[in-house]
């Protein structure tokens, strides 16, 4: 399956970024109600790029059925493209977020993902994977043969976002996040990501181990404590932005998707302190926007713009480190 060679053809412009990941129904349940969104944070990260008006494909797996079609037409109202081959399974996957008084969420699955081996005919600017999509087969061996075969022809990211019910041993999924690792440029991981697969070590001693996998960046977020962004040369503390929390749902794709907004305007400097400073605060300002309201709801480029010229005003930064 040619996707990449397909979307060109179809479509009037080209795609910046490709994310590759599942699509699933989020069912968010409280003592008092049951509401259904689409979600799956793949899915999430490539809507909040299209909020963002940056062109994004995306090659997921979705069913025939009610939920499939609720999906797709929500990627559609954001811009993305669904890509050829992501209407592969019987029925679309599900998840179900039971949420605590304290808005975090808790979550028990329902999915199966599968694709069809593909081959890019083009590349675009960036890549990103990551969640179940790394870790569970048969999918997982596509997407990490479609990494192999992008290696090296732009930037990949990846966030694995762990969740645990879906993983084999913390050995197997800790190799297999290492393997994705090794085909990545940047890294973003939830502290309680790191300490799950790196129990006992730092955070930087875990973003130090990352970058000697191979990543050039590794960003390791900590919720109201903030985020940390750490290359070779540069480590960068980011404060949180205080806020009202409705619910944390999508909080770290969206922050994913501003940091790879970031990505694709940044200077050809390289990773230097200003440069990264300036991610951390565009990903920062995206996930204070979308916990402010309920739901995975993340900023359109006004909206993170003006978050953006806010936190200018202030002084955020703590810097070690040249560029």
């Amino acid at each position: 399956m040619d996707y990449q060679e397909t979307v060109t053809r179809d479509t009037p412009w080209a795609l910046d970024v490709t994310v590759v990941g599942e699509a699933l129904i989020d069912v968010v349940t409280t003592p008092n109600h049951r509401s259904e969104h689409p979600g799956g944070s793949p899915a999430n990260v490539a809507y909040g790029l299209a909020r963002l008006g940056v062109p994004t494909g995306l090659l997921t797996a979705l069913g025939p059925d009610i939920r499939g079609k609720t999906i797709e037409s929500h990627l559609s109202s954001a811009g993305v493209v669904l890509l050829p081959g992501s209407r592969s399974l019987k029925q679309t996957a599900s998840a179900t977020a039971n949420l605590t008084p304290d808005g975090s969420a808790h979550y028990d699955f329902d999915i199966t993902w599968d694709l069809d081996p593909c081959t890019p005919a083009a590349f675009r600017k960036i890549l990103h994977t990551g969640s179940i999509a790394t870790f569970l087969e048969p999918g997982a061996g596509v997407v990490k043969s479609l990494l192999e075969q992008t290696h090296g022809h732009c930037l990949m990211t990846y966030d694995p976002n762990i969740r645990p019910a879906l993983l084999g041993s913390h050995q197997e999924a800790k190799a297999l996040f290492e393997d994705f690792v090794a085909l990545t440029d940047v890294v973003k991981l939830s502290y309680e990501d790191a300490l799950w697969l790196y129990p006992g070590k730092s955070t930087g001693e875990t973003a130090a181990h990352i970058l000697g996998l191979g990543a050039r960046m590794c960003v390791i977020t900590k919720g109201a404590q903030g985020s940390q962004f750490t290359t070779p040369a540069v480590d960068i503390s980011v404060p949180a932005v205080r806020t009202t929390v409705a619910d944390t749902i999508g909080a770290g794709d969206s922050f994913m998707s501003a940091l790879i907004f970031g990505l694709l305007n940044r200077s050809t400097e390289g990773f230097t302190p200003a440069v990264v400073e300036q991610l951390g605060r565009l990903a920062t300002a995206a996930a204070a926007i979308t916990v402010h309201r309920p739901g995975a709801h993340p900023p359109t480029l006004e909206e993170l713009n003006a978050m953006d010229a806010r936190l200018l005003s202030k002084p955020r930064r703590s810097v070690s480190g040249e560029g």
